[in-house]
């Protein structure tokens, strides 16, 4: 019973005093909104959009996915209910718990260590593959943006190895053939998202206040974008690419959603600045549902707009499907500004992420989880830089050579166990510590968090069995790694 021995939530709770050991308050409820709105608003709407319509073929012609067709607002609607109900647990948890680590700081404190463990190492997937899809779908909108401008980049140069290999269009499989070899094996590298990772890392380095700031930015620019396309999409509607309205019937709606899913993962990210946040247990259920309230309203908005300006099949194989959109209706120019918001706004995405996953290893190490080193924090702006270095040269190096495609089924299982536990980390709490005070407290718990567990293991239903498969085998290896060094090296435990 030792491995389900859980971490008082008084432990929880670090010394402030402690400049060595904790994060420095610094954000406030409306930089939390717009960390929302950075990391929800991004490779989602402005890139899987066009998957979740259309579908996915592999490169034999097999069906790796249904597509939901213009009803994709349906898609939207049921994540933004089944994320709404997991928001409103992890809002309850983030007050009562205003420490950095997210889901796996709440689930020590409920379900014990060893489910903490499995739920740090994969919010570490789930946040890393999350990061390496959004800077591979940010080269895309750049590569798009430059041909604007008449810059032509190699495709050899601009185009992963795993994509050209996984690609069913012709064009891209072909690269394996025609790119320039070195011993036999292709060069196929995306230099645009390697770029990208590196920038945002820099940038990360500089403090979280500054990243901050360069979020509400590129949140600004992304609003605008998107608001120029809806004004200019509601001028091209064609009612007759709303039918057939669900061409694979709830099959599509719910696989739809499925892919995209791992767009709404803001609001955990937002979990992870808790203990960068002033007065926590007000500003963090503020910041977690006033955020995923405002990106659900978008996401449904621009579905209906973007389905109706073409068919849905056309989106199939577009890399930037609101630019492409555009440019088939004939707004060229509007369709370049569209795809300079789209790389602006997958830019505050990555930030937000790669933002949240160091925290993770942080507040794993300072539990003796993980090596003392990635508990170490800059003296001067006291964000743990190790951390985040490593995991910028990491993801950096990943989004090289991958596919987004194949990283998206990924990330959104790993995000939707993590928010089942937590959904299931509120009841026990209410049965072990129900006199405990609860700045913001679940209405009707009982029902609530249940049907938020369920509704997140409802859409994991709707997930390829190769993302099962994948799944299993980063927690088995997390596991091994759990007996070879964590269970010995508990601060809890000793």
């Amino acid at each position: 019973m030792s491995l389900f021995r859980r971490k008082p939530i008084a432990d929880l709770v670090v010394d402030e005093a402690d400049s060595s050991r904790s994060l420095k308050r610094v954000l406030g409820a409306g930089d939390l909104i717009m960390l929302a709105i950075g990391a929800v608003i991004g490779a989602g709407i402005f890139g899987a959009i066009g998957t979740a319509a259309a579908g996915q073929v592999g490169p034999d012609g097999v069906v790796i996915r249904y597509g939901a067709g213009p009803a994709l607002v349906f898609s939207f609607l049921l994540l933004g209910g089944a994320c709404a109900l997991a928001a409103l647990c992890y809002a309850e948890l983030a007050s009562m718990i205003p420490q950095a680590g997210s889901a796996y700081a709440y689930t020590y404190a409920t379900l014990g260590e060893a489910v903490a463990w499995i739920i740090g190492w994969d919010l570490i997937l789930e946040y890393a593959v999350g990061n390496v899809a959004v800077a591979i779908s940010w080269g895309d909108y750049f590569t798009t943006l430059m041909r604007g401008i008449g810059v032509e980049f190699p495709a050899w140069l601009t185009t992963g190895y795993r994509t050209a290999l996984l690609s069913s269009n012709p064009d891209v499989h072909g690269l394996l053939q025609t790119a320039p070899h070195v011993a036999g094996i292709p060069i196929l590298v995306n230099l645009p998202a390697f770029g990208i990772v590196a920038f945002v890392t820099w940038l990360l380095l500089r403090g979280a206040k500054e990243s901050s700031r360069a979020n509400n930015i590129m949140v600004v620019i992304k609003l605008v974008a998107l608001a120029l396309f809806i004004g200019v999409g509601l001028t091209s509607l064609d009612m007759a690419n709303y039918t057939p309205f669900a061409p694979n019937g709830f099959t599509g709606i719910h696989q739809g959603a499925a892919i995209v899913f791992f767009a709404y993962i803001g609001f955990d990210a937002i979990s992870t600045a808790a203990e960068e946040t002033r007065d926590p247990q007000r500003n963090l259920p503020i910041g977690i549902l006033g955020g995923l309230a405002i990106c659900t309203v978008i996401y449904v908005v621009v579905g209906f707009v973007l389905t109706g300006m073409v068919p849905y099949t056309e989106l199939a194989n577009s890399a930037d499907p609101l630019a492409y959109a555009l440019q088939s209706a004939g707004f060229q120019r509007v369709g370049w500004i569209v795809a300079l918001g789209a790389a602006v706004s997958m830019t505050a995405v990555l930030l937000v992420f790669q933002y949240g996953q160091p925290r993770i290893f942080f507040s794993m190490a300072r539990d003796g989880l993980l090596p003392q080193w990635a508990a170490t924090l800059h003296p001067k702006t006291r964000i743990p830089a190790t951390t985040t270095l490593i995991t910028g040269v990491v993801v950096a190096l990943a989004a090289l050579v991958g596919d987004a495609a194949e990283t998206y089924d990924l990330t959104n299982i790993g995000t939707l166990f993590a928010f089942a536990l937590v959904c299931t980390g509120v009841l026990v709490l209410r049965i072990t510590e129900p006199n405990r005070p609860r700045p913001f407290k679940v209405p009707v718990a009982w029902v609530v968090a249940p049907l938020g567990a369920a509704a997140c293991v409802f859409i994991m239903v709707g997930l390829p069995y190769q993302a099962w498969e994948r799944f299993g085998i980063w927690l088995a290896v997390g596991l091994v790694l759990y007996f070879a060094y964590g269970y010995s090296h508990s601060k809890l435990r000793s």
